[in-house]
Formats: structure tokens, C-alpha cells, sequence
């Protein structure tokens, strides 16, 4: 089942790196009393990925907040060192808060599970966006295969 607009966020912990090195984060921590930001990349370091999805949530990332987002964050099916990385590649640490869904369980409980296997990638996640106010879906954007327009941040922007 593919998660809808009000459908409650399961309650799944992601990784996150920190100075003292990796840590988890519970769904209360990231979600509760909170209107997060969260887009969805099949990969960090991939082209669409590294070239315009991530970048354009860290260069709009204080018009995100300007218009009541909490907290801006990217997820991938990777694990923390990679996105810990590609965060500090991008100069988006400070701006994007980097999840790593390194065993794809919350992928898997929303149900946007992407089979990457033809490319060597295995099961990753569908490229997509939501706004989860208070841990409940306001709005979901998944983009169709192959494509990058409707998870983008300007998309975004204009729904808010």
C-alpha cells in the first residue's frame, strides 16, 4: 500500500551522523509538534540526485522556512557515511538535514520501494516529496518514472 495525504508517517527510526558519529532518529524527534520538508532521492551521488534535486531544497532551503517548514530533509536508501558525504559535498548540512533509510524500512512502510537491480542499485527508494505536518501527510508528490519535476522544491514552493 502507497502511503496517501492524511495518512499518519510510520513510526521508523532513520540514521543521521553526528559529531559523535552516527545516531538515530526516532519519528517523535523529527516529526511530533513539527512541519518537515522531507524529499526522497534514489540515490546520493547519482546524477538528477547531485545536479538539481538536492541543491535546489539547499538554495531555497530559508524560503521553505519562510513558509512554515520546520525542518528541510533529504532520505535516501543509503547508509550514513554516504549521506554524511554527499551532505557535506553539496554545503547542505547546515540547510538539509541528511537521513540515512540505510535498510529502505521507511521506504518499504510508505509503500515507494523502487527495484534498482537493472542498474546494479538493488531496492531503493522512488524520487518523491511530502510535507508531513505533525507526523501526517499534507502533501505528496511522486514523480512518475525517470522523471524530476513534481519532487522538486519549486513544486513544492508553489503548493505551500
Amino acid at each position: 500500500m502507497t502511503v496517501n495525504v492524511g495518512d499518519q508517517i510510520p513510526s521508523v527510526n532513520f540514521t543521521i551522523m553526528t559529531d559523535e558519529g552516527p545516531k538515530p532518529l526516532g519519528y517523535s524527534e523529527l516529526f511530533e509538534g513539527k512541519r518537515v520538508a522531507l524529499f526522497a532521492v534514489p540515490g546520493a551521488f547519482t546524477p538528477t540526485c547531485s545536479q538539481q534535486h538536492l541543491p535546489g531544497f539547499v538554495n531555497k532551503a530559508e524560503e521553505l522556512t519562510d513558509k512554515g517548514i520546520d525542518t528541510v530533509a533529504c532520505m535516501s536508501v543509503n547508509d550514513v557515511f554516504v549521506m554524511d558525504a554527499w551532505g557535506k559535498s553539496q554545503n547542505a548540512n547546515e540547510k538539509v538535514l541528511m537521513l540515512a533509510d540505510g535498510n529502505g524500512e521507511f521506504t518499504a512502510a510508505l509503500g515507494l520501494q523502487l527495484d534498482a537491480s537493472g542498474f546494479g542499485m538493488g531496492s531503493r527508494s522512488q524520487r518523491f516529496s511530502l510535507v508531513i505536518n505533525d507526523g501526517q501527510v499534507e502533501i505528496l508528490n511522486v514523480e512518475d518514472g525517470g522523471e524530476f519535476r513534481v519532487s522538486s522544491c519549486e513544486f513544492m514552493l508553489d503548493q505551500l
